[in-house]
């Protein structure tokens, strides 16, 4: 018993010339990918931001919790600004180091307390400094600290400057694609288990089930999507998991709609008919025989759901009702910095919203590129 439907008289070209040329299906279609320059880019920008989002912690210039070191004296300063610390040591001792992966996931602390000074010079055993006020040289109060209390003195660049709390920006967006891609991927998987699950059944046994199925779709799909996701975040409650549950709860209904669809077309094929007559049982017919012919246009949807969720996240963190500081996302970074789109610091706004945009669009031209890739019509 075969698994998939008869080929077409293109499909059976596809595979003819792959046979023909020695080169597997799967290969041939990663060809056809790798041609799409824009698509294949957007794999390689969607790995590398994956990427980063799990190393997390182990890049960010700033290795604490959050990325929340707060230095209140270098508040909004400008890219590749330099600033100089003395590190000194903390009054309870240094907290304990955690492992490789804790610190990936979490950060740790700083295990020493940075003073950012203008200028500093040692007279004998002590350690002369002049405290970095943020406005001119030589108008800070001047710090001595015995040499036993110094571990450094060190100079760090931020790459793209601070916030208004004097967090490092940079920081903050790598951080910040973990909630992004995660909330993503989360709703994604939430999505799929629903939309196929219910599209299948009313796809294949129709009657009243396709009718209530159809019944609870259009009532979901008449509620408008942001409405719904923050009446379900009120419900649930704010905070990290709730927004993923909540945009997951309201992302199915268009897949379950492309499922239905294509269970009712393909259900009437020969193979499935031949499939009831050896008295395969209906879930196996469902998920063996006919879902796997409609991978292509599930793909396609789910790289688009994938980009509105990370949209919707966005909105509910500007909003306030999404993440909660301290945790970082880069629709929060847009809401705490709108204040600045009129002034000279514009960029803090501009750049979360950037990524969002690069990322959105990424996987939109990703879906399209599979689409186009799998496609044996083109």
């Amino acid at each position: 018993m075969g698994r998939f439907a008869p080929l077409s008289a293109k499909r059976r070209k596809f595979v003819d010339d792959s046979v023909s040329s020695g080169v597997s299906l799967n290969r041939m279609v990663w060809r056809r990918f790798r041609r799409n320059k824009l698509a294949f880019s957007s794999l390689v920008l969607i790995g590398l931001m994956t990427l980063t989002a799990i190393a997390g912690y182990l890049i960010t210039p700033d290795h604490t919790p959050h990325c929340n070191q707060q230095y209140l004296e270098l508040t909004a300063l400008k890219p590749m600004s330099r600033a100089t610390f003395v590190h000194t040591k903390l009054p309870e001792g240094s907290p304990t180091r955690r492992g490789l992966l804790h610190r990936m996931c979490h950060g740790e602390p700083l295990p020493y307390r940075a003073q950012p000074v203008y200028s500093w010079h040692y007279e004998g055993d002590t350690l002369v400094a002049e405290s970095y006020t943020g406005s001119i040289p030589n108008d800070g109060e001047t710090l001595r600290l015995a040499r036993s209390e110094v571990i450094e003195v060190t100079q760090r660049t931020f790459i793209l400057g601070t916030d208004s709390y004097g967090r490092d920006v940079l920081s903050l967006l790598l951080i910040g694609s973990r909630v992004s891609l995660s909330v993503g991927f989360i709703a994604i998987l939430i999505a799929l288990l629903i939309g196929i699950t219910l599209g299948s059944l009313a796809g294949y046994f129709g009657g009243w089930v396709d009718n209530a199925t159809m019944w609870f779709i259009n009532v979901v799909w008449s509620i408008p999507t942001v409405l719904l996701v923050i009446a379900i975040t009120f419900a649930l409650g704010k905070g990290f998991w709730q927004v993923f549950v909540a945009v997951g709860l309201t992302m199915w209904v268009d897949i379950a709609r492309v499922v239905r669809g294509q269970v009712m077309s393909l259900k009437e094929k020969e193979y499935v008919e031949a499939a009831r007559a050896l008295g395969f049982r209906s879930g196996r017919i469902i998920f063996h025989h006919i879902l796997p012919n409609t991978v292509g246009a599930l793909i396609v949807i789910a790289a688009s759901n994938f980009a509105s969720a990370i949209l919707l996240e966005a909105g509910l963190s500007f909003l306030g009702i999404g993440v909660q500081p301290p945790m970082v996302s880069w629709g929060s970074m847009v809401k705490e910095n709108t204040g600045h789109l009129l002034l000279d610091n514009a960029y803090l706004a501009l750049l979360p919203g950037a990524a969002i945009m690069v990322v959105v669009l990424a996987f939109m031209l990703l879906g399209t590129g599979i689409r186009d890739a799998v496609d044996v019509k083109r």
